[in-house]
């Protein structure tokens, strides 16, 4: 085995406890060629795909790779902003939330700082720009409420890789899912509260989420149940009756079948039957990206209403809510048990800390 290299080591430096947002990724353009590496690597993962490696890599590398990043490039430019991709814009600035609000909250040192599983910053790099801050604690927070072994599993898998080749191992946490924390669930109704103060109630609140291969269902995985107790938390929270809201799945792809009922299919359906004002949510979406703002916001918004439905609007996912980075917090300081201190006399840990250097240098320590 290769390790990597250590960093560093200086004597009397403060251990610090790091929390790491994980979010599913992005390429850094909207073109056909950052697309490219950035779909190799995400359909490359056998958490995402499940077919036997021989068969799927002719599959994405003789007909995926070479039509795919053009017609996807056109989709992310739809949805691209000044600041770059809305994902990891909203990502980059939960984290600064997040520190500012645990700043109020915790005295000992501690760092936050996002990842991409799929693209830049990754997962590994930002692990050990961590360790080298001198974090020896680190929370694996990812931003999927609910869990998946296509996302929040994978997540891990990056984690535990690069820990798998570092010599001196910080010790590691991870929070597996928090899809019925009473203060995700406080978030998602006030952000959907916010919309219909301005612009009343919909006839029919369309709650959507990421869809998976129904396979995944019958192997075990948990994500479909998670998705139904958030849809039903949410509706209570709203104090909606079973006609007011619809729970479906979207982007799927392939010819397999996936978790139904479907988005685009429910969508054209309650136009044609008539239903006058439709609201789209995506509780499993913590920041707005290219499967809300696209998907959702502009091609569910056509299918509505081609099908002759008179009234569409896509209520933005959690971002940066002040009730959803208070419910960030709060989930982050729960897990975070043990590691950290609300209370903490600065002056005499920093004499402890030079007292701890002088005897490492008396015995012969460079540093």
């Amino acid at each position: 085995m290769n390790y990597f290299k250590e960093p560093e080591h200086t004597h009397g430096q403060s251990a610090r406890t790091g929390i790491l947002l994980v979010n599913l990724g992005t390429p850094e353009a909207p073109t056909a060629r950052a697309l490219r590496p950035y779909l190799k690597e995400f359909l490359s993962d056998p958490r995402v795909v499940e077919i036997p490696r021989a068969v799927w890599w002719l599959i994405l590398n003789g007909i995926i790779l070479n039509t795919r990043p053009k017609k996807s490039a056109g989709k992310y430019a739809a949805i691209w902003t000044a600041d770059g991709s809305p994902l990891k814009a909203h990502t980059a600035k939960q984290a600064k939330l997040l520190k500012g609000w645990l700043g109020e909250k915790i005295a000992s040192p501690f760092m936050v700082e996002y990842a991409m599983r799929y693209g830049q910053p990754s997962v590994p790099d930002t692990l050990a720009r961590m360790r080298a801050a001198g974090c020896d604690r680190i929370l694996i927070l990812p931003s999927y409420p609910q869990y998946a072994a296509s996302s929040t599993a994978s997540a891990f898998d990056a984690a535990f890789a690069w820990l798998l080749k570092t010599r001196n191992q910080p010790a590691l946490r991870t929070l597996k899912h928090y899809h019925d924390h009473p203060a995700y669930i406080h978030a998602l109704a006030a952000n959907i509260r916010d919309t219909w103060q301005m612009h009343g109630r919909p006839d029919v609140l369309v709650m959507s989420f990421h869809g998976v291969p129904r396979y995944t269902l019958d192997k075990g995985d948990p994500y479909h149940c998670e998705c139904q107790k958030t849809g039903r938390l949410l509706a209570e929270a709203l104090g909606l009756e079973p006609r007011q809201f619809r729970l479906t799945f979207q982007s799927r792809f392939g010819r397999a079948e996936w978790l139904q009922p479907y988005t685009d299919k429910t969508l054209e359906a309650l136009g044609r039957e008539g239903v006058g004002r439709v609201d789209v949510v995506a509780p499993g979406f913590t920041a707005d990206c290219l499967e809300t703002l696209e998907e959702l916001a502009m091609e569910g918004r056509a299918s509505f209403l081609q099908a002759g439905g008179k009234d569409f609007h896509y209520i933005p996912a959690l971002n940066e809510h002040p009730q959803w980075i208070d419910a960030l917090g709060r989930i982050a300081l729960e897990n975070l048990g043990g590691w950290v201190s609300e209370n903490q006399d600065r002056d005499a840990d920093e004499v402890s800390r030079q007292a701890s250097k002088n005897r490492a240098l008396a015995m012969g320590a460079r540093s």
